[in-house]
């Protein structure tokens, strides 16, 4: 039987950052994960990191690659009406995001917590977590074929939507809120340049679109389409043809085609579940919340999570104080309910719901009025950029 002071369930980028973090401070922790250490360092994500998850990321010490490699945007474009238009982020709001993709994230963390002999078990086989009412929870997994059980104070349940830690809570102790999308993303990765220097958020008769990077060589591009749509019906060539159609015009000539190297369709939800806290567990990120990518706030949301919950722990083990620990719930849902506002607001003014031709000539005359008044363009940028942070009252000896 081995013992840890926080078991973290789930080796993505919120319970890599967590375990750091919480290293940092001399809190014990231990990572179990599902999938193998290649596949999770392998996974494609999103890619707009807000400043509070860049400098997160920095005090977390694991940023140095990102602030070498990343793209600093100022704004991003609205597309629409065959115009575009571009909202100044900086100008707006004095902030600014940073394009640096999930998968690096997770790379640089993992480095990071192996070469520091973190505790990262890949590969842990239906994984169980018990207790977490009480003071001692437990969490048990197989491996090789041998049952391991894992004594802890605390378990956060990093393992995202299909994880086993919400699955573990008893329906009756918590509430969810879903609202699932009519359409999904089809995406494409491709080793061109990006047809713009930054973001362009398409709205089309024909659907949504979005002009994404990952580097000043390698493009992600998105398209709107049916949840019943097959990937292989989805060449190359009919994926640049239909994205320039999408496109004003002056920007689908910039588009440089090129082989995809990635290419997937991923279904749209709003998820939020509450509370956040049942005893001694935690849900943490994609566990606890998901949301349209539409604005990026996923990995985002995910790393604030992190935030509070690391602080929390901290204070705990160094007061015995569980005011963080108690707030942690209502802090975050603060949070997560803005930006699940967000995203939706985002995807209802550039996506196509229906073929009613009403509900395409409001969302022209929305984006019209938005991009002619300064306080609604403040108000977007405010969002897109990311809200400001709680200050959270921590003991002086962690000050």
């Amino acid at each position: 039987m081995a013992r840890t002071q926080v078991a973290i369930i789930g080796a993505g980028p919120s319970g890599l950052l967590l375990s750091q973090l919480l290293h940092q401070h001399g809190v014990d922790s231990v990572i179990l994960e599902r999938q193998s250490r290649e596949y999770v360092a392998g996974r494609i994500r999103a890619g707009v990191l807000e400043q509070g998850t860049v400098d997160l990321l920095v005090q977390a010490k694991v940023g140095a690659r990102m602030l070498s490699e990343r793209l600093v945007h100022d704004g991003f474009a609205l597309g629409f009406d065959g115009k575009s238009f571009r909202v100044d982020l900086k100008g707006l709001t004095g902030d600014t995001v940073s394009v640096y993709g999930q998968t690096e994230v997770t790379k640089d963390l993992m480095e990071t917590r192996i070469a520091a002999g973190g505790r990262l078990i890949f590969e842990a086989q239906d994984v169980t977590v018990e207790g977490f009412d009480g003071t001692h929870p437990t969490v048990r997994y197989s491996q090789d074929g041998r049952i391991h059980t894992l004594t802890c104070d605390f378990v956060a349940g990093c393992d995202g939507y299909h994880g086993v830690c919400r699955r573990s809570i008893p329906l009756q102790a918590m509430q969810s809120f879903e609202r699932i999308y009519p359409f999904g993303w089809l995406g494409i990765l491709a080793d061109v340049p990006p047809a713009a220097r930054e973001l362009i958020y398409s709205n089309h008769e024909r659907g949504f679109a979005l002009c994404s990077m990952r580097s000043l060589q390698r493009s992600r591009y998105y398209l709107q389409c049916g949840l019943e749509e097959k990937l292989e019906a989805w060449t190359d060539v009919r994926f640049w043809d239909e994205l320039r159609r999408r496109l004003p015009a002056s920007v689908a000539e910039a588009v440089v085609t090129g082989p995809s190297i990635e290419k997937s369709i991923a279904p749209l939800r709003s998820f939020v579940v509450e509370p956040l806290k049942f005893g001694r567990l935690f849900l943490v990120g994609d566990a606890a919340h998901i949301v349209p990518p539409t604005g990026a706030k996923g990995l985002n949301l995910a790393a604030a999570d992190v935030r509070v919950l690391y602080q929390a722990l901290v204070e705990y083990y160094r007061t015995g104080r569980e005011e963080l620990i108690d707030r942690y719930s209502a802090q975050c849902l603060r949070r997560i309910w803005k930006a699940v506002r967000f995203s939706w607001w985002f995807t209802s003014i550039t996506h196509k719901f229906s073929d009613d031709p009403l509900s395409h000539r409001l969302q022209l005359a929305e984006l019209d009025y938005l991009t002619g008044s300064s306080a609604a363009l403040t108000s977007v940028a405010e969002n897109y950029v990311g809200l400001p942070f709680e200050s959270v009252l921590v003991s002086d000896r962690q000050r």
